[in-house]
């Protein structure tokens, strides 16, 4: 799996570009074991229909977002700077300096210098209007022969083990929720199942609309990664979740007030399998589920995450445990869900 998901962040896939994304997965479900019937919708979801070792009466989707944070080129200026703007939600404040890749081009995103900031700049962000993306051209004409107006930039930052048990990447959200999903067709799974590896989540949850009308499901499991806290100087009840303690199951967040039934039988699945488990411990956020729950007559929805920190920078830092325990945890949900054996 962790080969499987070093490639996945390798590939660019802002939203609204996830081809690469995209003929990556299409591949690995080709090579799957498990019968399936995989399609592509408009918008350019993913979506596999696949058959277990055993019938079911219940559709179960599991969904993970191909997309990522990125840029977007907006114009060029006459010395050959690149202006952009920001797809999907990224703080200023991790940006300065970094480096990017635009078309294959190495960039940096790069403004004043800090000796030239006044007194009131040196202790704020420096917004994202005041950047731009340096590609080493020194002319209007050949910056915009590396890119024009509607081409996109990704942080440029390599997957790399650190020490002990984590690792960093960009793009972790999402990618290692495909990389799970993935994994859960690497052999014939006990029940049929359904998965959907969406577009456009960081900009409004838009793939998942269409994907989940198209599924019909009668349950949705949502697989994403979700803002872990547990760095120095946050207090404990702020910090979210925790890096090294399992999956994180939502109750609430900005765009779902989930399943009480799902969550529940989440938990107890977890306890019954002897893997650890955590509770996100604020409202805040939103994924998939936003869109999926109101699909059509409406869906019971549920989200299991992976605790991450600096989500949307070049640098989410996941867990080994905490990825293999959520493999497991997805593995015990579809015969805890797709048996169409409900408890009260």
């Amino acid at each position: 799996m962790i080969t499987r998901l070093k490639q996945l962040c390798s590939l660019e896939g802002v939203s609204g570009r996830e081809d690469a994304v995209r003929k990556y997965i299409l591949q690995e479900l080709a090579s799957s074991p498990a019968e399936m019937t995989i399609s592509v919708d408009a918008l350019g979801n993913v979506i596999a229909r696949v058959e277990g070792r055993k019938r079911t009466d219940c559709t179960l989707l599991f969904a993970a977002h191909m997309d990522e944070v990125g840029f977007i080129i907006t114009g060029v200026t006459e010395e050959g700077y690149l202006r952009f703007s920001a797809v999907g939600g990224i703080d200023s404040s991790v940006i300065y300096g970094k480096r990017v890749k635009v078309n294959g081009h190495t960039g940096v995103l790069g403004g004043k210098a800090v000796h030239q900031c006044k007194e009131e700049e040196k202790t704020k962000a420096v917004s994202l209007d005041k950047l731009l993306i340096d590609v080493a051209a020194d002319s209007r004409e050949k910056a915009l022969a590396i890119a024009r107006p509607g081409d996109v930039a990704v942080f440029d930052s390599d997957f790399v083990n650190l020490e002990g048990d984590l690792f960093k990447a960009r793009a972790l959200d999402d990618r290692a929720g495909c990389a799970l999903l993935l994994e859960l067709v690497s052999e014939v799974p006990e029940y049929d199942i359904t998965l959907a590896f969406t577009v456009q989540e960081e900009v409004g949850l838009r793939g998942a609309k269409t994907a989940a009308y198209g599924v019909k499901p009668d349950i949705a499991i949502v697989v994403d990664s979700t803002t872990a806290a547990d760095t120095a100087g946050v207090p404990s009840d702020k910090q979210v979740c925790r890096v090294g303690e399992g999956s994180v199951v939502s109750f609430m967040d900005n765009r779902t007030l989930y399943d009480k039934n799902l969550y529940d039988r989440i938990f107890q699945t977890a306890e019954r399998i002897g893997i650890p488990i955590q509770a996100k411990s604020m409202v805040a956020g939103g994924n998939d589920a936003g869109s999926i729950q109101l699909t059509r007559t409406g869906v019971k929805v549920a989200a299991v995450s992976l605790p991450c920190r600096y989500i949307h920078s070049p640098s989410c830092v996941l867990s080994h445990k905490d990825l293999e325990a959520t493999l497991i945890l997805l593995q015990g949900l579809i015969g805890e869900f797709a048996s169409g054996e409900e408890e009260d």
